[in-house]
């Protein structure tokens, strides 16, 4: 990876021209995409970079339009910003943008389908990927019995949201069916995981290369909605204190993840290790948060990179995108 650092020349500015920043959106996220998006554009005007703010709405075809942009830095995020139907709007009208392209990101944003893809053979076309046990649920499952089979204790999650959204920790069957009930309010399937108990971590990745793990730690039942980005209590270990061989297959395993899906530019994997520190994939998330207790961010930080040096890295990478 080549980062790009402050300041920057005459000539990138160039080459990247006019960036529409793509935020906001009609998901559940639409909140935390103001927030990333906010910061994003605080970052281009310090770098000088030619910019536009576009909150994405119902006119969004005629606003990207209107702009007249040359490429596209998108930090929308969950349903209409991350499943691939802005990004193949954006090859439709021939626009560059960051991130993974429409297949990726579509893949990535169906949990489903993710922990599918790992469970078959990985970007090097041998084993499977490790990600805990799941069941897919619906109005007719029998409840107690997925739960017995998924060893008692689970994670409820729509399969197609992020940030914790619809998401619910539970143990007994009535909970289950309940948590069923919460998470089909979103658009999808219902996923329901075996629940591996111990500590959680993350890794960003940025333009090939996978960053320093970060450790998360949280009093909450889970890492929900509140303690990503609410709570001031929730605690961010970077080093990540795994011993340097642990830390290194966590990388390999997350770069893995994120390239067998197909995903490219930026990026983050989340991942859970049991009481034996053996890793399992939970997800990709191709536009992570990008607000003041976002992950990628740290991660950055931890290897010199400033909030500004990061959103230009990230964008710098889609001069290589071909629409």
């Amino acid at each position: 990876m080549q980062a790009v650092t402050l300041p920057i020349s005459e000539t990138l500015k160039k080459q990247l021209g006019r960036v529409g920043v793509l935020f906001g959106g009609l998901s559940a996220e639409r909140e935390i995409s103001l927030q990333s998006g906010a910061a994003v554009i605080a970052a281009l005007v310090e770098a000088g970079v030619e910019h536009v703010a576009i909150d994405v709405g119902d006119n969004i075809i005629a606003d990207i339009k209107a702009a007249n942009i040359d490429r596209a830095f998108l930090i929308l995020h969950g349903p209409g910003g991350e499943d691939g139907r802005i990004q193949a709007l954006l090859e439709f009208l021939n626009i560059p943008y960051t991130g993974s392209d429409v297949a990726s990101s579509a893949l990535a944003m169906d949990k489903l389908r993710t922990k599918q893809l790992w469970r078959g053979v990985d970007i090097n076309g041998v084993q499977g990927l490790p990600t805990p046990e799941f069941a897919v649920l619906t109005q007719g499952s029998d409840f107690a019995k997925v739960l017995a089979t998924l060893g008692g204790e689970v994670m409820v999650k729509p399969a197609n949201e992020g940030s914790s959204i619809g998401m619910s920790r539970v143990n007994n069957a009535s909970d289950l069916e309940l948590a069923f009930q919460k998470a089909a309010q979103y658009q999808g399937s219902v996923l329901v995981e075996r629940l591996i108990v111990g500590a959680e971590y993350t890794v960003a990745i940025l333009d090939g290369e996978a960053l320093p793990p970060i450790k998360l730690e949280t009093d909450h039942t889970f890492y929900d909605f509140n303690a990503k980005y609410i709570a001031d209590d929730t605690r961010y270990l970077c080093p990540c204190g795994l011993p340097a061989e642990k830390e290194q297959e966590l990388k390999t395993l997350a770069l893995n993840a994120f390239t067998t899906v197909g995903c490219r530019g930026w990026g983050r994997v989340d991942v859970m290790a049991d009481a034996q520190q053996n890793f399992y994939l939970l997800e990709v998330n191709t536009a992570p948060g990008m607000t003041s207790h976002s992950l990628v961010p740290m991660a950055a930080k931890a290897i010199g990179l400033s909030f500004a040096e990061l959103v230009l890295t990230v964008l710098r990478a889609s001069l290589a995108v071909k629409v």
